[in-house]
């Protein structure tokens, strides 16, 4: 009387990892070339950044902090980036920061389109939003399963994980900034006979951009978030000290490298606002 009926139990694991594994069977090639595009970018990526001297890295960070707040911030940003160097976690920070680049990456590629048509469309916004409510509300540890199952180990899962966890802010902002425009500033284009390709791109984007801006910073800090997780699964970086730390119990080791991680964040997300700062001071 006070258990739930056996009868009316239905589980739909079993459809689901069907459905994975058909998946599997008919597209294997195409999640092959997948994983082939991702590893050439990520190397590419990581060669790049790699190549540029770390002193270069610090006084471009200085001036980016100087240029888009204060002398103060400028040395309190460079400090934060030379203090993981000393701390060992440099090449670590890079492996971090390729993955975060690809996956923010990414994230544009599909995001951007994907809001503007949610803006444009309301179908589209009907069937889009429940998925990103969805996709916001999921437990990030769950991204980790079709990553494994699709890609396996290493590098790629990490980078499709930490997209797709990291993917909504930038989609939500995006239908944010374009159907917030000014309508007195859209019908002064129709009056002019602006095309909606003219309408798109010389009003309603640049209008929107500084939102947009937002999105990428967002979903930035949501690819840092998802990248120590993503330590699970084989990705490397300084996520993985810090499950390696977790591991072995050694409170010292893992504290720096969560340190390493929260200056890498403040440090991403102080130069995206201000150069989204930047963007609404010039609207």
């Amino acid at each position: 009387m006070f258990s739930f009926p056996e009868g009316l139990r239905f589980q739909i694991s079993g459809p689901i990892d069907d459905f994975v594994n058909w998946l599997l069977v008919n597209l294997g090639g195409f999640f092959d070339a997948i994983t082939r595009f991702i590893l050439t970018i990520f190397n590419a990526i990581e060669v790049t950044l790699n190549i540029i001297p770390w002193w270069l890295m610090v006084i471009a960070l200085f001036y980016a902090g100087y240029k888009l707040y204060s002398l103060k911030m400028g040395i309190a940003l460079s400090a934060m980036l030379l203090s993981i160097g000393f701390f060992g976690l440099w090449d670590m920070m890079l492996y971090t920061l390729a993955i975060v680049i690809i996956s923010v990456l990414v994230s544009l590629v599909l995001g951007l389109p994907l809001g503007i048509f949610m803006a444009k469309s309301d179908r589209t916004k009907r069937i889009v939003m429940p998925i990103l409510d969805a996709m916001q509300t999921m437990p990030s540890f769950v991204y980790l399963l079709p990553a494994v199952m699709l890609f396996g180990f290493g590098k790629v899962p990490a980078v499709f994980a930490t997209t797709t966890y990291a993917l909504p802010p930038l989609i939500r902002l995006t239908y944010l900034g374009i159907s917030n425009v000014d309508k007195e500033v859209i019908e002064a284009g129709l009056s002019f006979g602006s095309t909606p390709k003219q309408m798109l791109m010389k009003i309603e984007l640049p209008q929107a951009l500084s939102t947009i801006m937002t999105g990428v910073n967002q979903t930035t800090m949501m690819a840092m978030a998802m990248v120590v997780i993503s330590s699970m699964i084989g990705a490397e970086g300084i996520g993985e000290q810090v499950l390696i730390s977790i591991r072995r119990l050694e409170v010292g080791q893992g504290f720096q490298a969560g340190l390493g991680i929260v200056f890498l964040a403040i440090i991403l997300d102080r130069v995206l606002q201000g150069f989204a700062n930047r963007l609404k001071e010039t609207e």
